[in-house]
């Protein structure tokens, strides 16, 4: 039997180097899945790491949440997708806080809530009450949280660690501006993926179907307006 520290130890740091790639969520899933016997244990870990880590870092959490509750549907452990719904609201608060410290990662909540939703892990209900919420915190600019930190801030210093603002707003210093900016521009990258891909043709072919509009007297008009021009064109020549 694997020793419970050290799979908390792991774990912990696999949370830890999350990044905007499905792969590491995907990584991490798979590891917890594998030790589900302490699935409370890990769960803790996930509680602890959204308290603990950078705003960038608590965005990809929050993504990983969604990968982790929809492998654990899968394979049919559904204790891990039991514990995220009670406590969601607590995640929530960690990953966008009211204090406006998280107002970059509202889009992130919303979008996630929204997957979850569609997962049938979350009810409609608890969805519209959270939103509400973010609602409120959604009040100040989109990237508050990533203004450039000031120079007279920084003398003195090497920062490292987000700066709080007087006005109880956590800006990221520059490196992690960059970081959070190139994740989110893969993570977009992968939404249009997904919206683009399809299966095979003859899923493709029903896509297609599905969007078209049934044939209508107009089309029948069109249809007789354009051969219409094309024998004056003939006749014309």
């Amino acid at each position: 039997m694997a020793d419970p520290f050290e799979v908390r130890m792991r774990f912990t740091a696999q949370l830890q180097h999350l990044n905007a790639s499905a792969t590491s969520s995907q990584k991490a899933a798979h590891y917890a899945l594998k030790y589900r016997d302490m699935d409370e244990d890990l769960h803790s870990c996930i509680l602890e790491q959204l308290e603990r880590n950078s705003m960038n870092n608590r965005a990809n959490i929050m993504y990983f949440i969604e990968h982790l509750c929809d492998m654990a549907q899968r394979e049919n452990h559904l204790n891990f997708v039991r514990m995220v719904q009670k406590d969601i609201f607590q995640v929530v608060d960690a990953v966008a806080p009211s204090d406006g410290a998280g107002a970059a990662n509202v889009k992130v909540v919303r979008r996630v809530l929204q997957g979850l939703q569609q997962k049938s892990i979350l009810e409609p209900d608890t969805v519209t009450e959270i939103e509400a919420c973010l609602k409120e915190r959604d009040t100040l600019p989109e990237h508050t949280a990533l203004s450039p930190i000031d120079a007279n801030e920084q003398r003195g210093s090497n920062v490292t660690q987000p700066v709080l603002k007087t006005n109880g707003v956590m800006r990221l210093d520059k490196r992690q501006i960059e970081q959070r900016i190139e994740e989110d521009r893969e993570r977009h990258k992968r939404l249009k993926e997904s919206i683009w891909g399809v299966g095979s043709e003859d899923e493709e072919f029903e896509k297609l179907w599905d969007e078209a509009s049934d044939i209508g007297e107009d089309d029948f008009l069109q249809a007789e307006e354009d051969a219409m021009e094309r024998r004056q064109a003939v006749d014309v020549d």
